[in-house]
C-alpha cells in the first residue's frame, strides 16, 4: 500500500456519463508529486491542440499532492487546471481549507474531468464510492445555500467544491469555491467548470492515510508551535492574517492605489489588518491540520454593510484590489465586497481590478454615466464600487457584463485610449504587490504561464542588500548567496526570481502552503519540505529532486502554452507598468523601461532552458525528464 497518497485517480467523461478509476505507478507519482504538475500530464494528453476553453474538450483537472491529509501544517492544498477562458493559455489556481484532505479521504488523490452534461449534475464521492447526482435544484442560489442544501442531502460533514451564480451569468473570472470562503480564485476555473454543467464536486471520507515514518513526521510537527512566535513573519501572519503587510506596503511605498497610479494609499489604516483585528475580526480560522490559522473571519451587524461570517474575511489582496485600487478606506464595504465575491464565487483580484479600472475610465470620460447606469464611478465611492459588483455577479445589463469579463476586454469594447489604464498580464489584472519597486516581480509577472501572480516566486527585498541571515541562509539551500542593490533588476536578480520561480513551483505540485514551506521566511525551509515529504512517502527526495519537479511543471506549462499559440508577445508588461508612479511616497517617479525588462526576460529564457519565443527547446525537456511533452510543442 503506498505511503502518503491514494495511488487512485478519477476520470469523470460527463458526456458519456462515466467514471473510471486509474491507478498510477509510484514512479508517477514521485516524478510529479500531484497538484498541476500531475494535471498537465493529462491536459496535454487529452486535450486537443486549440480546443475552445468553454467546450465540452477542455479537460479539468482537480489534484491534491503526495502529503495531503498528514498530521502536519501546510498540506491541504488543491491544484485547479484547464485551458484559461481569459488567457487561452494554461489555467491555473489553487486553494486550501479541508476539501483538499476529505477528498483524500473518500478515496482519491485527483480527478480528470471531460466533456458536459446534457443537465446540471453535481460529483460525490463517498468512503470511496463515486456518482453524478442531479444538481437542478442547486442553480441560482449562492454558495452557502448550495452548501445547506448538500450537507442535509450528503451528509453535514461533506466538503463542497462548487461554482456559484457568477459563472451560471457568464462572468469570466468566476472561481471555484469550498466552505463558501476558499477559492480556486483566478484564471476562470468556475467558468470552465459551468461550462461542463458539473455544479459541484462533493467529497466525504474516513480513509486513514498510511504514513512512512510517524513518529518523524510528529517530532517534525511539533517544531511548529515553538517556531512560529519566535518567526517575525509567522506570527504576524497568524495574528493579523495576511492583511499584515497593508500598513507596510504603504509604508514602503508598494500599496497599489487608485488603480495602480500611486504606491501609498492616505487611507489605508482604516483597511488595515490591525484595524481589522481590533473592530470586526471574529474569530481565527484555519485548514486541515493547520496552526497558524491565517485565515480572517469578520463580522458586521450594523450599518450599511452586514457581513456574514460564514463568508470568512478579506485577505490582503482582497483589501488592495477593493480598497486602495478602488481608492475606498471603508473595511466594512470591502468586506461587504469580500462576502460577494464568495457567495457568488468570483475572483476578488479580477473584480475589484476591474472595477478600479472602469473608476479610472470614468474619471477620464472614457465612459459615463449613460454607460455606468447613473453610476458615478469614481475613486473613493465605496457604494458606486458595491453596486458595480453586484451588477458584475449578476450580469445586469451591458455594463455589468462587460464587466463581467475583465477589464482587457472592456477596454476593447470601450476603446478611446481606455487600453492606457490596464493592468493586465495574459488577459488577468494584477495583484497587490508593486513591480515597480519589487523589480523582479515585474518579470515573474509577464513570463508567469497563467498571468500575473504575487505567490509564483519571492519578492525582491528577500534578496535585497540588508536582508538577515535568517532568511539568506535559506536561500543558500538552492545555491543563492549574493543579494543585490535595492530595486535592481540584474542579471543575479533574475536568476534570484528564476529560482524561487522553481521553488513555489514545485510547492504548487506538491500542493504544500507557501505560507508554511518555502525558500525563505516561512515556518519550513527547503530541507524541511524534502524531509516532510520522506517521512510522508517513504521516499528518499532530496531538495534538488523536488527543485526539478518545479522544472518540469514549468516546462509543461509553457509547452502547452506554445502549442495554444502564446510565446513572447505574450510575456510583456502593460503600458501603465512602464510609466512613473505618481503621488508623493518613497516611490514616486518610479518607472520600469522597456530596455531593461527586455534584458531580464532574455536572461530568464536564457536560464529556464527556453527558444527565443518561450518555448522550452526539445533538449530541455528532455533534460527535465518529460521528453514525452516535446510532441506538443510548434513544429
Amino acid at each position: 500500500m503506498p505511503n502518503g497518497y491514494i495511488g487512485k485517480v478519477l476520470h469523470v467523461d460527463l458526456t458519456k456519463g462515466s467514471l473510471t478509476v486509474e491507478e498510477p505507478s509510484e514512479a508517477f507519482y514521485r516524478k510529479y508529486l500531484g497538484g498541476s504538475a500531475m494535471g498537465m500530464h493529462y491536459i496535454l494528453r487529452d486535450m486537443p491542440k486549440g480546443a475552445d476553453a468553454l467546450s465540452p474538450e477542455n479537460v479539468l483537472t482537480l489534484f491534491t499532492g503526495v502529503a495531503t491529509g498528514a498530521p502536519i501544517s501546510g498540506q491541504s492544498r488543491l491544484n485547479a487546471n484547464a485551458k484559461s477562458p481569459i488567457s487561452g493559455g494554461i489555467g491555473d489556481a489553487q486553494s486550501g481549507g479541508f476539501f483538499p484532505a476529505e477528498l483524500k479521504f473518500a478515496g482519491f488523490d485527483g480527478i480528470v474531468i471531460k466533456g458536459k452534461s446534457e443537465k446540471p449534475v453535481y460529483l460525490a464521492i463517498i468512503e470511496g464510492n463515486y456518482e453524478l447526482r442531479d444538481a437542478a435544484h442547486l442553480m441560482g442560489k449562492i454558495s452557502g445555500e448550495v452548501d445547506d442544501i448538500i450537507h442535509k442531502e450528503v451528509d453535514p460533514k461533506a466538503e463542497i467544491l462548487q461554482h456559484g451564480i457568477g459563472a451560471e451569468n457568464g462572468v469570466l473570472f468566476s472561481t471555484l469555491v469550498s466552505m463558501s470562503n476558499r477559492h480556486n480564485g483566478r484564471t476562470g476555473m468556475g467558468l470552465v467548470m459551468a461550462s461542463k454543467n458539473l455544479k459541484a464536486v462533493v467529497v466525504r471520507g474516513t480513509k486513514k492515510l498510511q504514513l512512512a515514518d510517524q513518529k518523524s513526521l510528529t517530532e517534525l510537527n511539533r517544531t511548529g508551535p515553538k517556531a512560529l512566535p519566535e518567526n517575525g513573519d509567522m506570527d504576524g501572519l497568524a495574528k493579523f492574517g495576511t492583511a499584515v503587510v497593508v500598513l507596510f506596503n504603504n509604508t514602503i511605498g508598494t500599496l497599489p492605489t487608485r488603480n495602480y497610479t500611486e504606491g501609498q494609499f492616505e487611507g489605508c489604516e482604516p483597511i488595515s489588518g490591525e484595524k481589522m483585528a481590533e473592530t470586526i475580526l471574529k474569530e481565527r480560522d484555519t485548514c486541515h491540520a493547520c496552526i497558524v490559522k491565517c485565515k480572517r473571519v469578520v463580522e458586521i451587524k450594523d450599518g450599511a454593510y452586514k457581513v456574514d461570517p460564514r463568508y470568512g474575511g478579506p485577505e490582503y489582496e482582497t483589501l488592495g484590489t477593493f480598497g486602495s485600487y478602488c481608492g475606498v478606506d471603508d473595511l466594512a464595504a470591502v468586506s461587504m465586497a469580500n462576502q460577494i465575491c464568495n457567495e457568488y464565487a468570483v475572483d476578488t483580484i479580477a473584480a475589484g481590478a476591474t472595477i478600479a479600472f472602469a473608476m479610472e475610465c470614468f474619471e477620464n470620460g472614457v465612459i459615463t454615466k449613460e454607460q455606468t447606469g447613473g453610476l458615478e464611478l469614481k475613486f473613493g465611492n465605496a457604494d458606486a464600487m458595491i453596486k458595480a459588483l453586484y451588477m458584475i455577479v449578476k450580469g445586469e445589463g451591458e455594463f455589468g457584463k462587460t464587466l463581467g469579463l475583465g477589464s482587457e476586454r472592456a477596454a476593447k469594447i470601450w476603446g478611446k485610449g481606455s487600453d492606457e489604464f490596464l493592468i493586465t498580464f495574459k488577459g488577468g489584472e494584477a495583484p497587490a504587490h508593486m513591480p515597480q519597486a519589487k523589480r523582479s516581480l515585474a518579470l515573474i509577472y509577464a513570463v508567469n504561464p497563467f498571468g500575473a501572480d504575487h505567490q509564483s516566486s519571492e519578492h525582491d527585498p528577500y534578496y535585497e542588500e540588508g536582508v538577515g541571515d535568517f532568511n539568506l541562509d535559506r536561500l543558500k539551500q538552492i545555491g543563492l548567496g549574493s543579494p543585490q542593490p535595492a530595486y535592481s533588476l540584474t542579471e543575479e536578480k533574475v536568476r534570484f526570481a528564476y529560482e524561487t520561480e522553481v521553488f513555489y513551483s514545485m510547492l504548487d505540485s506538491a500542493e504544500l502552503c507557501q505560507f508554511v514551506y518555502g525558500p525563505t521566511w516561512t515556518l519550513y525551509d527547503g530541507k524541511d519540505t524534502a524531509n516532510m515529504l520522506n517521512y510522508v512517502t517513504g521516499w528518499d527526495l532530496t531538495l534538488d529532486e523536488l527543485m526539478e519537479v518545479g522544472r518540469r511543471r514549468l516546462d509543461l506549462f509553457r509547452t502547452f502554452n506554445a502549442r495554444e499559440g502564446l510565446g513572447r508577445k505574450d510575456d510583456q508588461l502593460p503600458k501603465k507598468f512602464l510609466k512613473a508612479l505618481k503621488g508623493t511616497g518613497p516611490t514616486a517617479g518610479f518607472v520600469l523601461t522597456q530596455d531593461e525588462f527586455d534584458m531580464a526576460l532574455n536572461h530568464y529564457y536564457k536560464l529556464a532552458g527556453l527558444n527565443d519565443d518561450g518555448a522550452p527547446t526539445r533538449e530541455t525537456l528532455k533534460k527535465h525528464d518529460v521528453e514525452w511533452a516535446a510532441e506538443y510543442l510548434p513544429a
